[in-house]
């Protein structure tokens, strides 16, 4: 990653990717030869060279020991030709968060991700500061400006949240690589509730790239699905899917976010999408929840653990026999293997203490939202 790759995240640090917190400079204050060329990348880089590890990098060790993959893994085969000691003049991969826009409140998340999470923090007493919209890059004309000749070399844009779709920025970015006629492949993580805003059309502008592909955050189907992503409408992702299916340049997946609250029912999920034609059998990307530790899927007791199991099991059963059934289920098995990871013993000793906080925590928000967990049935 810190030979290809630039994530631009809170107030503008850039960071060796979305869940390191490895930060090489700030675009804000730094050019960005600065912050390629700087001593922090280049001393992460000598690490990763020699084979070092280094203990900021946690999540994707975590993940590979369970047999789950890793960014890390993810990279090298989005990358499949390159070298680490080729010395990269710019580069070529980037994830840009203007800023913390977002229209949702998703049960996962937080102020510092969705401004739309504000009013809730501030009762909760966790948000950060006093303004819902936390901005990451102070201008974006200048950052175009500075950063425009190694936008001109990018293979893959990746834009997450916030909510790409519902930020201008990453709208007057996209103008501006139709107008330099550049044409990288287009990642987004989106929530996928709006495929305009303002003037803007997205369908529109997407179709002067050749690639474009959606990882749709969607965690369950129906009425779990809008109480976990708060302002979700079920019925409206089905109809914005059913849009794209002319294009055939646009590649949609799902990327639920596994955690307490949707590990049982991800296989409802998967067939419905199936059976709606929202997903082709590959089109489902895992996204495992590390934090916060009390919505991670291993603090769960072993008695749901098991219902879990059986649960994927008779899943993989009614599953096709085929090649893109086997890829679903070794994505699935991912799961199961991280959920029945021990190896956090600081987690494990901690188990009923986390699950005592998601309780805590998850009847806070319904009261404050008027809903009731207990209305669905997660652990069956």
């Amino acid at each position: 990653m810190p030979w290809v790759h630039m994530h631009v995240s809170n107030k503008g640090t850039v960071k060796a990717c979305c869940v390191a917190n490895i930060p090489f400079g700030n675009v804000n204050e730094q050019s960005m030869i600065e912050i390629w060329e700087g001593p922090a990348i280049n001393k992460i880089r000598a690490k990763f060279a020699n084979g070092q590890m280094d203990k900021r990098c946690g999540y994707c060790q975590k993940l590979e020991a369970t047999g789950a993959k890793s960014i890390r893994q993810e990279t090298f085969e989005k990358f499949p030709n390159f070298k680490i000691e080729e010395k990269r003049a710019l580069p070529i991969y980037f994830d840009i968060r203007f800023s913390n826009v977002c229209n949702f409140r998703c049960r996962t998340c937080w102020h510092g991700a969705s401004s739309k999470w504000f009013g809730d923090a501030q009762k909760l007493g966790t948000n950060i500061g006093t303004k819902a919209i936390l901005t990451n890059i102070d201008d974006v004309h200048q950052f175009i400006e500075t950063w425009g000749g190694a936008l001109k070399g990018a293979e893959e844009i990746y834009f997450a949240g916030g909510e790409p779709l519902v930020t201008e920025e990453h709208y007057i970015l996209l103008s501006w690589l139709i107008d330099e006629k550049i044409n990288p492949k287009l990642r987004y993580n989106t929530n996928f509730s709006k495929l305009s805003f303002k003037d803007y059309d997205v369908l529109d502008l997407w179709n002067h790239f050749t690639s474009v592909e959606i990882l749709a955050s969607i965690d369950g189907e129906g009425a779990l699905g809008e109480y976990i992503r708060k302002e979700m409408n079920w019925h409206k992702i089905i109809e914005n899917r059913k849009i794209l299916h002319s294009f055939d340049h646009i590649d949609f997946k799902i990327s639920p976010t596994v955690s307490v609250f949707n590990v049982a029912h991800l296989p409802t999920l998967y067939k419905t999408c199936i059976s709606q034609g929202l997903i082709d059998q590959n089109g489902i990307y895992i996204n495992i929840l590390e934090r916060p530790n009390h919505y991670n899927i291993q603090i769960l007791d072993p008695q749901k653990k098991a219902s879990i199991i059986k649960i994927y099991h008779e899943f993989f059963s009614d599953l096709p026999n085929n090649e893109e059934s086997r890829r679903v289920i070794e994505s699935f098995n991912e799961i199961l293997s991280y959920m029945n990871d021990k190896s956090d013993q600081s987690l494990m000793h901690s188990r009923e203490k986390h699950w005592n906080t998601f309780l805590s925590e998850t009847e806070k928000l319904d009261t404050l939202r008027m809903e009731d967990l207990s209305s669905f049935d997660l652990f069956l």
